[in-house]
């Protein structure tokens, strides 16, 4: 299949079984004074299910997102969704940004404009970039033939593809998030002749210093990150367990009710970002249902948790890269990594601790992290005009 434009376009029937399974949903029994402690609290959950009944309009949403350029192209048997928007500044550079779960490529949506028309936001028309957003193997419009599905590895693989080959860019830029960091730095790590920078909001969980066996031997700093990890992962990390190992069972489950849907989706949304436990202070409810209603009317909820499974066991280690690689730390991000720890295995070239924003920082503060990204990749704009 050749690069094909492509038209969000969801079949009514398909909304109307939304609608009724909303309109039906069976309520478990409430937990007596039980709050966010055990999970989505009832009051909010159910509130949230009569707005997304009775007044969240889909086709005002898929009216919206149709104003970006949306594409599909067959790359290795992987039928790929990609926005590509064009920079309208005198030289824009390609830059492919990579999300993560449980978000989409909407994760990114609010920054298109301000990178591809910086002007427009005071910033300077040299800033602009060409960018492309890919929805991940398995993932809203993005679909898989095969099982088992793409790993970090392979949708690396799949994203230098869909750059070099279908786009034509020689050499590009790169910036993810949470699955995207991944995606990101096996791009640097397997094609550093393609890549010219990368920049990161996060680089997963360190798994060397958590298991590093003479702790007394690590920095102050060290050693905090392990502590906060280990509480982290005992208190928050049953989701990635359980979607690491079984997510075919729970795939079931969500794939089923769209009240679970939401249930699984908006509880990392409010522990992951920066909106001190009031999750529409920082997001829209037609932001969060927008995401939610993607998985839901595509059917991917199974196929986007299973890369957990993939990652866990198939994943090829990563090797270093001298590719040059800048870090935004947002304060309320799950597990802010220690520089120096950092910078052992990567070509540190900016480093940056923000004032505000979460996990999801392309969504809660869409100036701040573009504002980052057009600075850090600002030195190398020079490298890639002339390749």
């Amino acid at each position: 299949m050749a690069t094909e434009r492509f038209k969000i376009d969801i079949a009514q029937s398909q909304l109307d079984d939304l609608h009724h399974r909303l309109e039906n949903t069976r309520w478990p029994h409430r937990p007596v004074g039980a709050g966010w402690e055990k999970g989505v609290q009832a009051d909010f959950l159910e509130a949230l299910i009569e707005y997304w009944r009775n007044d969240f309009d889909w086709r005002a949403q898929e009216a919206a997102l149709n104003r970006f350029a949306h594409f599909h192209s067959e790359i290795a048997g992987y039928d790929i969704h990609f926005i590509h928007e064009r920079g309208k500044g005198p030289s824009p550079i390609p830059l492919i940004l990579t999300h993560g779960w449980p978000d989409s490529f909407t994760r990114y949506q609010k920054i298109i404009p301000y990178l591809t028309d910086p002007v427009s936001y005071g910033g300077d028309p040299d800033d602009s970039f060409d960018v492309i957003i890919p929805s991940i193997p398995g993932f809203g419009f993005s679909t898989s033939p095969y099982t088992p599905g793409p790993d970090n590895a392979k949708v690396a693989e799949l994203w230098r593809a869909l750059m070099t080959d279908r786009l034509e860019y020689e050499n590009f830029c790169a910036a993810g998030g949470d699955i995207g960091s991944g995606v990101t730095r096996y791009l640097a790590a397997q094609y550093p002749e393609h890549l010219t920078a990368i920049h990161l909001t996060d680089v997963g969980i360190i798994r060397d210093l958590m298991a590093h066996k003479a702790p007394e031997t690590l920095t102050e700093e060290e050693q905090a990150y392990r502590q906060s990890a280990t509480r982290w992962l005992n208190q928050e990390g049953g989701y990635m367990s359980v979607q690491a190992t079984k997510p075919s069972t729970l795939a079931y489950g969500l794939n089923d009710s769209p009240a679970g849907l939401a249930a699984w989706i908006t509880e990392k949304y409010r522990s992951w970002s920066d909106c001190g436990g009031d999750l529409f202070s920082r997001f829209s409810r037609e932001e969060i249902l927008t995401n939610i209603s993607l998985y839901w009317l595509t059917g991917s909820i199974g196929t986007s948790i299973n890369m957990y499974y993939e990652n866990a066991h198939y994943l090829p280690p990563l090797q270093k890269t001298d590719v040059p690689v800048g870090i935004a730390c947002f304060p309320a991000d799950i597990l802010p990594p220690p520089r120096n720890w950092v910078e052992k295995s990567y070509n540190i070239r900016r480093w940056r601790q923000l004032s505000s924003g979460g996990h999801f920082a392309a969504m809660e503060e869409p100036e701040l992290y573009s504002q980052e990204i057009r600075a850090f990749f600002r030195p190398f704009r020079n490298h890639n005009k002339a390749s």
